[in-house]
């Protein structure tokens, strides 16, 4: 007959705070509003900003003149000779378009 052996693990204490994965201790719950800590500048800036109950977003604002989305087939070719370009290969391809209708270039 064979005696199957127990493996014996200590049992872990727990640590006394919790912490997060980078060692850092995790903010304990918030009781008293009074004992909030100051706001920077730096956490102002970041601050979403509402208008009643309106998130308003920071940003571009509209454009006068704003482009259009729409599917157009173009030969594989010359969609890679563009691409191949680097970044801004679809401005470019804009701006191409507009000189072969004869149109201003926008800066």
């Amino acid at each position: 007959m064979r005696v199957k052996k127990r493996s014996f693990k200590p049992a872990r204490s727990k640590p006394a705070v919790k912490r997060h994965q980078h060692g850092r201790p995790r903010a304990s719950a918030w009781v008293d509003p009074d004992a909030a800590p100051e706001w920077t500048e730096e956490q102002f800036a970041r601050a979403d900003l509402y208008h009643g109950d309106k998130l308003i977003r920071p940003g571009r604002p509209p454009s006068d003149h704003p482009k259009q989305a729409l599917k157009l087939r173009i030969d594989a070719d010359v969609v890679e000779h563009f691409r191949a370009t680097g970044p801004g290969w679809q401005t470019r391809i804009n701006d191409t378009l507009r000189r072969a209708a004869k149109l201003k270039v926008r800066a």
